[in-house]
């Protein structure tokens, strides 16, 4: 024992190295362990933490989904004709990978040429969708039959370039009812940037103008996408599904397509706005305008040509029939109404009428430059007499009479469901000084009174004013969605006296019997009321109005027609528009009546009947 005991204590560097050896194995063992653990631990959190996440890159790695546009929901009329519908066509797209390839240069140079678009504007689009873009970008969305083929021809040289069947809107009308319906383009960069938290993608298109801008989340449709399986190289190797896109909705719309037709053909190429409305509801029935424009010119890139070509006549997206004009004698039944109802001027009112009226060195002329005599309201409106008026005016002063003309519905918008509508002018003493530095006169509510000066009125706001004569008393809000009655805004009540309505309504049927509305006597037309206007508009020629209603005893449609800069007189040129819209209303209307079934032939009395027998193998009765 001693020995062995003298032995270990005789060799201590021995022992040391023992030492350091078992401690270097403990070290590296707890480096070793930590090291396999913290792989462990990034293992586990990728497969478990990051599992789906790391599930979907895989997929997306053999994966790709070619998104499917929904089919944009058709436009039609009150009786079911269509306005705007989807028509197919051949689009050509492009794979976003294609800016990389070595001869980027000639596929785009050969692509400008066959699509007849410029180098620059490809460039462009293929940099906004950027090279890892998930998805075809769109070129051209309506290629012609020449350019299938030429893409076809060059197919080894465009290996990138895709040719797809598309859907683009189509307007089988063409120019008819192009204000209302308005058109579709593709989004441009900026309204891409809004709409894409809303699912829009590059090369969508988007409701412009008119009833495709106002109704585009209700006509859009949802996408949906084709899921496909792909190698490495980006080839389809199989379809692993599709999520069918869901198809915009249908509109009907309150507008008459015969009607609109025959509005715009009366209108010519006049510039101006013819508008019919239903005064009981406010349903557009139509509605024209000139200049004009045929929308499927939006369905492929407009050349500068073009272009220029379609602005020659001025411009022709401008609605008239949403823009101020001076309302002229239109007006005088506001002013008729303002004097009724402050009771300053009771509908038994007589006035006697001058050649003009003076007010501060300023003559304001009656417009046959003598006067009419003594008038009360029936003859004032019968003959348009602006020294009756004047006087009205003059005694409830402007503000009296800009507060009636607001109950009427100008100066304001009116309502309308589709964008593009002006405010008019009704002015008044604040208005004037912030914009002349001067205070409102006696001389500016004389002008007013007849529908000069500082008020303008769009012929829509026109027709809105008279539908409440027409429907006794009632303010209407227009639109143009045909909707279930019980959705429909109600009219607002002006809560105008009875005498004023009767002695209104009786002034406005003279203007039509022997007043200057006479053109509306004519066969096929039922009684009718109305009233003309011709406003001065220095420099150019005077415009002209004529506003009717019918039948007289019942209403059915109000019919204004405006007439740009016409010269003449409402009576002359505005007032046979009106009569000839109104024609076709009721000639329309007698021919769309059910015809009634054609009466059944007497029936013959019963003859008493026997049963059949047999003798000798013969039946008899």
């Amino acid at each position: 024992m001693a020995s062995i005991g003298s032995a270990q204590v005789k060799d201590p560097r021995k022992k040391r190295q023992v030492g350091r050896q078992h401690q270097s194995s403990v070290i590296l063992l707890g480096i070793g362990l930590i090291f396999f653990g913290g792989i462990s631990s990034r293992l586990a959190y990728l497969q478990i933490d990051q599992r789906e996440e790391n599930q979907l890159k895989a997929k997306r790695n053999h994966t790709q989904v070619v998104p499917k546009p929904p089919i944009r929901g058709n436009i039609y009329d009150r009786n079911g004709k269509v306005l705007a519908t989807t028509k197919l066509t051949h689009a050509a797209y492009i794979w976003s990978k294609a800016q990389q390839q070595e001869d980027w240069s000639e596929i785009r140079s050969l692509l400008a040429t066959i699509l007849q678009v410029s180098a620059a504007d490809i460039q462009k689009r293929v940099e906004e969708a950027g090279v890892d873009y998930p998805s075809l970008i769109p070129l051209a969305p309506n290629l012609s039959s020449s350019q299938v083929t030429a893409l076809e021809e060059y197919r080894p040289q465009l290996k990138w370039v895709e040719t797809e069947v598309n859907r683009i809107r189509y307007y089988p009308r063409n120019e008819l009812a192009a204000h209302i319906i308005g058109y579709t383009g593709e989004l441009d960069s900026q309204e891409l940037k809004q709409k894409a938290e809303d699912g829009y993608r590059l090369g969508d298109v988007v409701g412009k103008m008119g009833v495709e801008k106002a109704y585009e989340e209700n006509l859009r449709g949802e996408w949906g996408g084709l899921n496909l399986e792909v190698d490495g190289a980006g080839k389809v190797i199989r379809i692993l599904g599709e999520d069918p896109p869901t198809a915009g909705k249908d509109l009907y719309l309150t507008l008459d397509l015969d009607l609109q037709a025959a509005a715009e053909s009366v209108l010519g190429k006049r510039k101006g706005s013819i508008v019919a409305l239903n005064p009981h509801d406010g349903s557009v029935l139509a509605m024209a305008s000139y200049p004009r424009f045929d929308p499927n010119i939006f369905s492929k890139p407009i050349s500068s040509q073009a272009w220029q070509k379609l602005q020659a006549e001025g411009n022709p997206f401008l609605n008239r029939a949403l823009r101020g004009f001076p309302p002229a004698s239109t007006f005088k039944v506001v002013t008729a109404a303002a004097g009724m109802e402050s009771g300053k001027f009771p509908p038994n009112q007589t006035l006697k009428t001058f050649p003009y009226l003076e007010i501060g060195g300023i003559r304001f002329r009656e417009w046959n430059k003598k006067g009419f005599g003594r008038l009360g309201y029936e003859g004032a409106l019968a003959w348009s007499s602006n020294t009756f008026f004047g006087q009205i005016g003059r005694g409830l002063g402007g503000k009296n009479l800009s507060k009636w003309a607001n109950n009427f519905g100008f100066g304001k918008p009116t309502g309308l469901d589709i964008a593009g509508e002006t405010e008019g002018l009704i002015a008044d003493d604040a208005w004037k000084r912030k914009t002349f530095k001067q205070g409102w006169t006696t001389g500016d509510t004389i002008n007013m009174s007849i529908g000069q000066g500082f008020v303008l009125a769009t012929p829509l706001q026109v027709g809105v004013m008279l539908s409440a004569i027409a429907n006794d008393g009632h303010k209407i809000t227009p639109r143009f969605l045909k909707i279930d009655p019980q959705f429909v805004v109600k009219p607002t009540s002006l809560n105008l006296k009875p005498t004023t309505l009767k002695t209104l309504k009786q002034g406005l049927r003279s203007v039509v019997r022997w007043g200057t509305g006479n053109k509306l006597n004519v066969p096929g037309l039922p009684p009718a009321a109305g009233k003309s206007g011709t406003a001065e508009a220095p420099p150019g020629k005077p415009h002209t109005w004529f506003m009717a209603y019918a039948p007289y005893e019942k209403s059915e449609i109000v019919v204004v027609a405006f007439a740009e800069h016409s010269g003449g007189g409402g009576s002359s040129v505005a007032a046979p528009m009106v009569q000839k819209v109104l024609g076709a209303y009721f000639k329309h209307k007698e021919l769309r009546k059910p015809k009634p079934k054609p009466k059944q032939l007497q029936s013959q009395p019963q003859l008493k009947q026997y049963p059949n027998k047999l003798i000798n193998n013969q039946l008899i009765n």
